[in-house]
């Protein structure tokens, strides 16, 4: 397991909530966190807002000295996309890397999941690339690869037997 270069802000909070309870600010600035790291760095043209995010809840770390979340997820409730809730958008700006945060953001996913829907699993659609930081968290790879908006990308599934609040 990699170790965290530096430490996060101080003033750094961590906010969980239902789309309708992030303020205008919030979800402008996580759709710019998202196509910042998907659209921009990744080079990847795909279309980010879906119209899952108003079934999710979205968690996002936050410091007064960044605009954008340093990191965020998205937890899709069970029933949408498939039979377990799905995590989704998992991103570490720029200014948020080598702090331990994207290992910080599924862990805290993963908690919240359980409480909010304890009798499910988690699946994801990860970037293969992500496999093995996916695994540490104790996914497991149930699908052979696939291209998704020109990526390699894997299912993988954290049983409900796994998580615990």
């Amino acid at each position: 397991m990699n170790t965290p270069r530096s430490r996060p802000p101080a003033d750094m909070r961590w906010r969980f909530c239902a789309f309708d309870a992030l303020s205008l600010r919030e979800l402008q600035n996580i759709f710019m966190a998202r196509q910042q790291v998907f659209s921009l760095e990744q080079n990847c043209v795909y279309l980010d807002a879906d119209g899952r995010d108003e079934h999710s809840h979205h968690l996002a770390a936050w410091s007064v000295q960044q605009q954008a979340p340093l990191a965020y997820a998205r937890l899709i409730e069970p029933g949408l996309i498939c039979a377990e809730a799905s995590m989704g958008r998992v991103i570490t700006t720029q200014p948020g890397r080598g702090m331990g945060l994207g290992r910080e953001v599924v862990r805290r996913v993963i908690v919240h999941a359980a409480e909010l829907f304890p009798a499910h699993g988690i699946r994801i659609s990860a970037q293969s690339q992500l496999e093995d930081f996916y695994a540490e968290s104790g996914f497991r790879v149930v699908s052979e690869r696939y291209i998704e908006d020109g990526i390699p990308h894997t299912q993988m599934l954290l049983s409900p037997t796994v998580i615990t609040p």
